[in-house]
């Protein structure tokens, strides 16, 4: 009885650590918010007698799994420099818990089902964005990293699209309402992009990735730069409610968020330090959720 005992613990262990090895490989977290972002864009864009729950279920499945195979393949891409880097170091192939080819077929799989599940349950036109995001993604975008600061603004592009790909999939098109969603993301992401490379610099630098801005220094005119782009979301954050696509409430809480966010970015360009990066990486997180749950809220009857 004991030795079966240590047997099931052993195979439980082993479920337990293939089971954490692939959400790390489809990096969970990020495929969380990005899914929270489509939903956004899909309740933001819905408007019919009754809510679309189909082509809600679909757009929430099929874009997270779209999303974590770009994460897969990112990670299958820079394998090799994921081992350089501290924060990377531990993930499923470097550290050899899944096999380079296991996660070529898992990936795959993964892909195609995402965009199954995208062209069944919602339309055409969500489904060509949801690969153009991917293929920009991981083919552009990844190995650009690499090259300079140009990484950014491509990367910002896919990265922006879970609500466009919502609202599309609520609408079957794109709208003025549609590009002001997807430019609220795209504005956000340069700030939020910028901090998370300005303090992991080292751990970059030892990838060889160029992601900072003026020449990749830690320096003033980069702080200028992220205090610009976040300077951009307030005039941003209150186009839904110029529009009316959301009420005065939600034009309220971007309002305060934004400039609680662009206060942060001063004590950047006061110090330079990485303590202020970190507390820009922080509040960029906050930001776009709760800007993103106000506007939905505001539009609740």
């Amino acid at each position: 009885m004991r030795t079966v005992g240590v047997t099931d613990h052993t195979i439980i262990s082993f479920i337990l650590t293939r089971i954490k090895a692939y959400s790390d490989l489809i990096k969970l977290r990020l495929s969380a918010l990005v899914t929270f972002s489509a939903v956004f864009g899909y309740i933001l864009g819905d408007r019919g007698a009754s809510f679309g729950w189909t082509g809600f279920l679909g757009l929430a499945l099929g874009g997270f799994l779209i999303s974590g195979a770009s994460g897969a393949a990112n990670e299958i891409m820079e394998r090799d420099l994921d081992k350089l880097m501290k924060r990377t170091q531990n993930r499923p192939l470097p550290l050899h818990i899944i096999s380079l080819q296991e996660a070529y077929w898992f990936t795959s799989f993964v892909a195609i089902l995402g965009v199954f599940l995208l062209w069944t349950f919602t339309n055409p036109l969500t489904t060509w964005l949801g690969i153009l995001s991917m293929v920009l993604y991981v083919f552009v975008y990844t190995p650009l990293k690499r090259v300079g600061p140009i990484a950014v603004f491509v990367g910002a592009i896919p990265g922006a699209m879970p609500p466009l790909l919502g609202w599309t999939a609520a609408t079957g098109s794109i709208t003025y309402e549609a590009l002001i969603i997807f430019g609220i993301q795209f504005i956000w992401q340069f700030p939020h992009f910028w901090a998370i490379a300005w303090v992991s610099d080292e751990d970059y630098k030892r990838a060889g990735f160029k992601l900072l801005p003026s020449g990749g220094g830690q320096d003033l005119n980069t702080a200028i730069q992220i205090m610009i782009y976040t300077l951009f979301l307030l005039p941003l954050g209150l186009l839904p409610s110029y529009f009316g696509l959301t009420g005065l409430n939600s034009g309220i809480v971007a309002t305060v968020c934004g400039v609680l966010f662009l206060a942060q970015t001063f004590s950047l360009m006061r110090d330079c330090s990485r303590k202020s990066a970190l507390k820009i990486m922080f509040g960029s997180f906050l930001y776009l959720p709760i800007v993103q749950i106000a506007y939905l809220l505001d539009k609740l009857p």
